[in-house]
């Protein structure tokens, strides 16, 4: 882990001087599809680059025994509270109103879930999400409601839109010109997986969604069986990409209802993304505009992944290995 890094945990997460954490260089793989068996736990999984300092957030609890609903929680908040990180959270891309709208939501092993959508002024999204979980009757509140939600429970309202951001959304204002870019603006949801050492599974998802979506708009990533699911007794899983696209599948919970049919990780993500595939020619919607990525793990630690179009990268990190792979991919650019 980088300096910038440590000092930002110490900062966001309050762990100057309580987690010594030890330096290692990233090793990145360009892997083929396949399924690495591990047989090991505990184990962490998320999305994208920036996967590889969440799942250093995560992997400190993870080794001291922690339960994974807190690992894959504090994981999760490192991207949330990054201001270069321009799809989650803080620093996030604005709707096309010029707010920022967070979604998140969090599940662990027992089957307890919840979710927050289009939440404004809240830096940490997937604490909402978990207060709900364990606070309400309920398992989803979104916009006004889940923001009178999050301060009634001490969160503190904070303007969420950063110079940067604010800049390129007026210059996208003087055209207005909605085309997401694959692997650029619209892809980083950050989603993690995690399998403690007591062998329960649980996994988190966040999001500030598609730059310059209609105000309102709300993808995947808060909603339960599309951009995460975790069935204790097979595995969990997880998606980014176009939001729209893995709802019409159930996305996680198709991956994991596919592993309970005896598919590998591997094996259930690349099913999983045929299937959107198949979606989008029925549709003949443009394919080529259009990116999906998922993981998985199961329930022995075995993990895979697999996305649409060449460019999702996701981090692993266990007793054996800390490296970000290049998933394989159903089309060639």
């Amino acid at each position: 882990m980088n300096r910038r890094y440590f000092l930002k945990l110490a900062s966001i997460l309050g762990l100057a001087g309580s987690w010594p954490l030890q330096a290692k260089t990233a090793k990145v793989a360009s892997t083929t599809a396949q399924t690495v068996k591990t047989a090991v736990k505990p184990l962490v999984i998320s999305t994208w680059d920036f996967g590889m300092q969440a799942n250093d957030v995560a992997w400190q609890l993870l080794q001291q025994g922690g339960a994974a609903l807190d690992a894959v929680q504090r994981g999760v908040m490192l991207v949330e509270a990054d201001p270069t990180e321009r799809s989650v959270g803080y620093g996030g891309r604005p709707d096309r109103d010029g707010k920022v709208t967070l979604d998140a939501c969090i599940m662990d092993h027992q089957a307890n879930i919840g979710s927050v959508a289009a939440l404004e002024q809240i830096k940490h999204p997937v604490a909402v999400a978990r207060a709900v979980m364990e606070r309400t009757p309920h398992v989803m509140l979104v916009g006004q409601g889940a923001q009178q939600f999050a301060l009634e429970q001490g969160f503190k309202l904070e303007n969420l839109l950063t110079e940067q951001s604010e800049r390129e959304w007026r210059q996208w204002l003087k055209e207005g010109n909605y085309r997401p870019v694959v692997n650029i603006e619209n892809h980083d949801t950050i989603g993690m997986l995690a399998l403690d050492s007591h062998g329960n599974l649980s996994g988190a998802c966040t999001t500030s969604g598609m730059a310059y979506k209609m105000h309102g708009r709300v993808g995947d990533s808060p909603i339960i069986g599309a951009g995460l699911y975790v069935d204790d007794e097979v595995g969990a899983a997880t998606a980014t990409g176009h939001g729209e696209e893995v709802i019409r599948v159930t996305g996680a919970f198709l991956v994991v209802e596919l592993m309970r049919q005896g598919l590998s990780p591997q094996a259930a993500c690349e099913e999983a993304v045929k299937r959107i595939q198949q979606k989008l020619l029925l549709r003949n919607a443009a394919i080529k505009d259009t990116q999906i990525g998922f993981i998985a793990i199961s329930k022995a630690g075995e993990y895979g992944g697999y996305c649409l179009q060449p460019g999702f990268s996701f981090a692993i990190r266990n007793a054996f290995e800390n490296r970000l792979h290049q998933a394989s991919a159903l089309l060639i650019s």
